[in-house]
């Protein structure tokens, strides 16, 4: 689903590239995680995932499309098929917390029944089903950050992008948010998260690519057996 081959990329008046000659592949249904300290390239390899930037040098493949040689107006179709979440949450502050998880499914052309009933359902799975009506800026970092996990879960997304999601939360909310990312990887998502957190690196099951000063220096396999909280999300499926 994802390859890179050789992408380097460097921003003007930097010291030194924020990746450099990185070669990956990610396949379809797969939950990979991006490791490494700060400044290591992981934001900047979500954006080049997500278009918001281009490689310098390289190539990036998405579903076989090279994303140098998209057109501008065949972004935005890309984009539709890829839940996302960056640290600046990016929701629209003077609308409420159902507004701005509706919005996801509205460009989508859904009726407003369905718009409505899978953006509560989905909030009141993160937690907030008691603040629908809240403008978003009366939220505290958190709370924003659930909103926009919320937002990037409902359109059931081909692929999600997640840039330190549990990174404002508590232990317990961390603990809930990965179990609705391995709900959304059992029902066929491919899911690609930049974290720092130990819940999600730890533990074997899931790949760990880790990145310093731009590159790859370890590429883990997951390899342990199920654990709990994913056999869990399979019966919550089923």
């Amino acid at each position: 689903m994802i390859e890179l081959f050789h992408v380097s990329k460097r921003y003007p008046g930097a010291d030194q590239p924020a990746l450099d000659d990185v070669t990956l592949e990610i396949r379809k249904g797969e939950f990979c995680l991006f490791a490494g300290p700060s400044g290591a390239g992981k934001t900047t390899l979500m954006r080049l995932l997500f278009c918001a930037e281009t490689a310098t040098t390289g190539q990036v493949l998405l579903g076989g499309k090279n994303l140098a040689r998209l057109k501008p107006s065949r972004v935005p179709g890309v984009r539709r098929n890829i839940g996302v979440v960056f640290q600046d949450f990016k929701l629209l502050q003077e609308h409420s917390v159902l507004d701005n998880v509706a919005l996801a499914l509205e460009v989508q052309g859904r009726g407003f029944e369905e718009v409505r009933a899978r953006a509560t359902s989905v909030l009141e799975q993160v937690g907030l089903g008691h603040k629908l009506r809240q403008p978003a800026e009366r939220l505290s970092g958190g709370e924003q950050q659930r909103v926009a996990i919320a937002r990037a879960l409902v359109v059931e997304p081909a692929l999600l992008l997640c840039d330190e999601p549990t990174g404002n939360l508590d232990a317990e909310r961390a603990r809930g948010i990965l179990e609705l990312l391995v709900t959304a990887h059992v029902r066929g998502t491919t899911v690609v998260v930049a974290t720092h957190d130990p819940t999600l690196i730890g533990g074997g099951h899931r790949r760990v690519v880790r990145l310093e000063d731009g590159r790859i220096v370890a590429d883990v396999p997951a390899f342990a057996p199920v654990l709990p909280s994913i056999r869990d999300a399979e019966r919550r499926v089923a």
